[in-house]
C-alpha cells in the first residue's frame, strides 16, 4: 500500500486517477493548487508525489525547486501534458524522479510508482516472503504453502505493513496511520478485526500480540 499525494487541478482527470489508484489499494490525498501541495508535503506522511506542472498559484517547477531546496527527497513523478524535451529536462534537473506525459496509461503509471518505491526503499522486487507465506505486492496476490489466500484491501494492506516491518512492534495507532487514508473514518476496533481475520485465513501464530504495546511478525529464524 502506497500513500500518494496527487497534485492536479483538472477535476475530471484528478478524480479519475484518484479513484483508480484507491481501487488498487493505494491511499490518495488530492490537492489542486501549488500552495496546498507544499503545505501537504511539509506536513509529511506521503510515500510519493504525483505532480502536474500547470497549476494555479505555484507551478509544478516551483514546487519541485522548493521541495528539493528544503532537502526533502520524497520521490516525485511528474504527470503533465507538456511533452517537449526542454520541459522534461527542466523538470528532471529541478528534482523530479520520473516524467510521464498525458494522456496517462494507468498500468504504466502503476509500474512507475512501484519502480520509484523500490528505488526509494532500496528494494529489488515486488515479493515479500515469510516462511510458507508469499506476497506479491504488485499483483496483490497472497499465497500460503503455494495456495492462494483471498484478502480484502485492508487485510492485504495490514499484512504488507507488518511484513515490511518484521521484527518491529507496531502499535494500533501506527497501523491506523499507515493503513488509512486522509479523511477515512476509522472504527475503534478496526485493526483488531483485520488482525482477527488474518489469523483465521493464515497461520494463527503469524501475527503476535505484544500486550499493551501492539502487534508484530517476528523475523524468520
Amino acid at each position: 500500500m502506497t500513500k500518494l499525494l496527487l497534485i492536479e487541478d483538472d477535476d475530471l482527470l484528478g478524480d479519475g486517477i484518484r479513484k483508480i489508484l484507491v481501487q488498487r489499494g493505494d491511499q490518495v490525498e488530492w490537492v489542486r493548487d501549488g500552495e496546498s501541495a507544499l503545505a501537504s508535503i511539509s506536513d509529511g506522511g506521503q510515500d510519493l508525489v504525483l505532480l502536474d506542472l500547470n497549476l494555479p498559484g505555484l507551478s509544478g517547477f516551483e514546487i519541485l525547486q522548493k521541495v528539493r531546496a528544503s532537502k526533502n527527497d520524497i520521490p516525485i513523478l511528474v504527470l503533465t501534458a507538456r511533452g517537449e524535451v526542454a520541459d522534461r529536462v527542466r523538470a528532471l534537473d529541478s528534482g523530479a524522479d520520473d516524467y510521464l506525459i498525458k494522456p496517462i496509461d494507468i498500468d504504466e503509471l502503476g509500474a512507475r510508482i512501484r519502480a520509484l518505491r523500490r528505488r526509494a526503499s532500496g528494494g529489488s522486487d515486488d515479493f515479500l516472503c515469510h516462511g510458507k507465506l508469499t506476497m506479491d505486492t504488485a499483483a496483490h496476490v497472497v499465497s500460503l504453502a503455494g495456495k492462494p489466500v483471498t484478502l480484502s484491501v485492508r487485510e492485504f494492506g495490514l499484512l504488507q505493513i507488518l511484513l515490511e516491518n518484521r521484527g518491529r512492534v507496531l502499535s494500533r495507532k501506527q497501523l491506523e496511520e499507515k493503513l488509512y487514508g486522509w479523511g477515512d473514518e476509522i472504527a475503534s476496533n478496526s485493526v483488531e478485526v483485520h488482525i482477527h481475520n488474518l489469523r483465521k485465513k493464515l497461520e494463527s501464530e503469524l501475527i503476535q500480540t505484544v500486550r499493551g504495546v501492539g502487534y508484530i511478525i517476528e523475523k524468520a529464524r
